[in-house]
């Protein structure tokens, strides 16, 4: 399989992983409330610890990703998203689970803010197409599945392992994105970890701000230059104009 596949499936992954845990951790709460003893002020930071960091960071992380590489950000947002799915899952306590889905959520903003950035520049054409097409459909699987896998999850084997599932596949899916990559030669190289640019949705306000700042000084320094091209280019018009045979005849001459 070609390697854009692969990155399609780890981004898929990551963004199901994700959206995944918002959903499935409120089956989970009327047992995760018996085994730790949590109040319910507690159990909705459970929830909106997440959500919260998630909202919070993930327009820093997109503009990490501009200046740090995507892939650099995806995958360092995957490894704290896995880490923190462990933390979430031996936590002794409602204070540390809550502390752990904090930090869940933070890998999961540098994610989420990545995903569509590294589909955009592994697809081109028709394929941009289909590959951002799976990553819609697989938003909207996860959340419609949430609360059956977590029902079935927390029913079946325990409330921690609503986060333990995340730690295999999280480090699958970093092993995958991990993978080296060819060059594609399409002017600009996207295997370069470095590379910048128009790479997040989430920080294009602030690249196109920059963007005027840089026309409005262009411009103001082309100013000072304004009349004499304009009136040379008005002369030459003039009088092509106004000798037109002139010119003709003098065209015809230099062949």
């Amino acid at each position: 399989m070609e390697r854009k596949w692969w990155t399609l499936l780890a981004v898929c992954v990551a963004t199901f992983m994700l959206l995944l845990d918002i959903t499935v951790v409120n089956v989970a709460l009327p047992d995760i409330q018996s085994s730790l003893g949590a109040s319910l002020s507690s159990l909705q930071w459970v929830v909106d610890a997440y959500s919260l960091t998630l909202a919070a960071f993930l327009l820093t992380a997109g503009s990490l990703a501009d200046r740090m590489g995507r892939r650099r950000v995806f995958t360092f947002g995957f490894l704290i998203f896995t880490a923190a799915s462990f933390l979430c899952g031996i936590s002794p306590n409602a204070t540390l689970l809550n502390l752990a889905r904090g930090l869940q959520g933070v890998g999961g903003a540098a994610m989420f803010a990545t995903s569509l950035a590294l589909i955009a520049q592994e697809f081109q054409g028709r394929e941009r197409g289909t590959a951002i097409g799976a990553w819609g459909a697989t938003i909207g699987g996860a959340v419609a599945v949430g609360p059956l896998i977590g029902g079935a999850i927390t029913q079946g084997i325990g409330w921690e392992w609503v986060f333990f599932v995340n730690v295999p596949i999280g480090i699958a899916a970093v092993a995958v994105s991990l993978m080296p990559r060819r060059s594609t030669g399409r002017g600009w190289s996207p295997s370069r970890w470095g590379s910048s640019g128009s790479s997040s949705v989430s920080s294009a306000a602030t690249r196109r701000g920059g963007r005027v700042r840089r026309s409005s000084a262009r411009s103001s320094r082309r100013a000072s230059f304004w009349w004499p091209s304009s009136a040379s280019s008005f002369a030459g018009a003039t009088r092509c104009s106004i000798c037109p045979c002139s010119e003709s005849r003098r065209s015809r001459a230099c062949r």
